[in-house]
């Protein structure tokens, strides 16, 4: 009999497990108000303080401010594999003062994987800059630096078409382990096209700002898939 049970526990147990991680992607899966998940208290901010946009903004959704160090807003149900994140984004036009993107298959603050753009590259009379406008990071391990030294270009590009580095743009990220392309305002050829570079295939998804950056961040959407 106890064989038995043990059987019978060890198959049930990996689909309790499969169904734990389909109710955590249901509760952040499609269109998410981040305003509103900031009011109920349902993100975990880490190193920077997060405010509703103002309603003359363009959009309902959340700003972070500036603070040395990376800033983070975890959304605290979230656990996301493969799909897609889209997301409305807006930096500024101020060197090395606007670090703005997204952070995913995070198990801590210092370990995850993440997309980025430096807006103050995005129209940068220097083609070196322009093509350090939107990058890949895997902390630990593969920060911005150790990328640029050892796959210069790899993990880094351009991005098209140019949004306005004031402005609001458009950022979707396309993830199918471990690949991931990176778009820009519904363009229909990426940006950015790499293979990650942790064995890290799901976790917490969370909003990311630079050393001393803020941003405003708006019309979040995620749609995960197996």
């Amino acid at each position: 009999m106890k064989a038995v049970s043990k059987k019978l526990l060890s198959l049930l147990l990996p689909c309790i497990f499969a169904l734990l991680q389909v109710n955590a992607q249901q509760k952040t899966t499609g269109k998410i108000s981040l305003k509103k998940m900031l009011q109920e208290n349902k993100v975990t901010t880490v190193n920077r303080t997060a405010s509703p946009l103002p309603e003359d903004a363009g959009y309902q959704g959340i700003h972070l401010d500036e603070k040395p160090g990376s800033g983070f807003v975890w959304l605290n149900d979230s656990q996301f594999g493969n799909g897609t994140i889209k997301m409305r984004l807006k930096g500024k036009d101020v060197l090395q003062r606007s670090f703005i993107g997204i952070a995913f298959h995070a198990a801590n603050d210092s370990t995850f994987d993440a997309i980025y753009f430096r807006p103050f590259n995005f129209r940068s009379t220097d083609s070196i800059r322009r093509s350090h406008s939107v990058q890949y990071v895997s902390y630990p391990g593969y920060e911005w630096d150790v990328l640029r030294k050892d796959f210069p270009g790899k993990y880094e590009h351009d991005v098209q078409p140019v949004p306005d580095p004031n402005g609001w743009f458009l950022m979707s990220v396309e993830i199918d382990y471990p690949h991931i392309k990176v778009y820009v305002d519904k363009a229909a050829t990426p940006s950015l096209v790499i293979k990650q570079l942790s064995k890290q295939r799901n976790g917490k998804i969370g909003l990311m700002t630079g050393n001393n950056s803020g941003g405003d961040f708006a019309d979040l959407e995620i749609n995960a898939r197996k």
